[in-house]
């Protein structure tokens, strides 16, 4: 029977040994704090990086910010009010941050796709989804084709907020209030290597000041190949 938009996708051992290996890393590092959630696998990391790299990491979304769009087939452009910047990758800093969270997380940089930058004004919001594609929907071919599934999601936090803007997961019980500087990473996948449904998560609405982040999606493959 052909998948639905409501059926994320099977299992997957590659996806699973994915997720085991990261686990194991970040269990490893002293740095790393497993938050309490038997639902999602998550990490946080205060201070993973500095306030310098964060106020520049600012400026460059600032100076290349668009209106945030959604890769679905449901037409829900107002779920997500926010603005983004696409990094280049390539580019001195950014390129470094880039293989720094990847080599903390012990994913190869290559399968994690171009990091973007989000700049959420009071009231903007990104209400609750899941990173992971849906392989019911129209887009997938094209993602299965560019290094297929989503796997981990790594989000750095730049700036402090005066109020609201916290990262929900209301069916993990997880609620992360930003903080300058704060990783947080999760597995999108259950321990089975299937979409993890209870990742399902919400960018609060700003109440008072402007959240920045930078937002680091890894893939199962590395990304713009064809998985084995």
């Amino acid at each position: 029977m052909a998948l639905t938009t409501h059926i994320p996708g099977p299992p997957s051992s590659e996806r699973a040994a994915i997720g085991r290996h990261v686990s194991a890393r970040l269990d490893a590092d002293p740095r790393m704090q497993r938050l309490p959630s038997d639902a999602v696998q998550a990490y946080r990391c205060i201070d993973f990086l500095d306030a310098a790299n964060c106020d520049w990491l600012v400026q460059v979304i600032d100076s290349n910010r668009r209106p945030s769009t959604l890769l679905t087939d449901r037409g829900l452009g107002a779920n997500r009010t926010s603005e983004s910047c696409d990094m280049d990758r390539h580019a001195d800093g950014i390129r470094q941050i880039d293989r720094y969270i990847a080599d903390s997380l012990g994913i190869p940089p290559d399968y994690g796709e171009t990091m973007q930058g989000q700049r959420y004004a009071p009231s903007q919001h990104f209400r609750a989804h899941h990173d992971y594609f849906h392989q019911g929907e129209s887009y997938w071919p094209r993602m299965q084709a560019s290094g297929g599934q989503r796997t981990w999601t790594a989000m750095i936090y730049l700036n402090d907020v005066e109020e609201g803007g916290a990262t929900w997961f209301p069916q993990a019980g997880l609620r992360v209030a930003p903080r300058k500087g704060l990783l947080l990473a999760w597995n999108n996948m259950a321990p089975d290597g299937s979409p993890n449904t209870r990742t399902l998560h919400e960018g609060m609405p700003v109440v008072e000041g402007t959240k920045y982040i930078i937002t680091k999606w890894f893939r199962e493959s590395p990304w713009g190949t064809r998985p084995s």
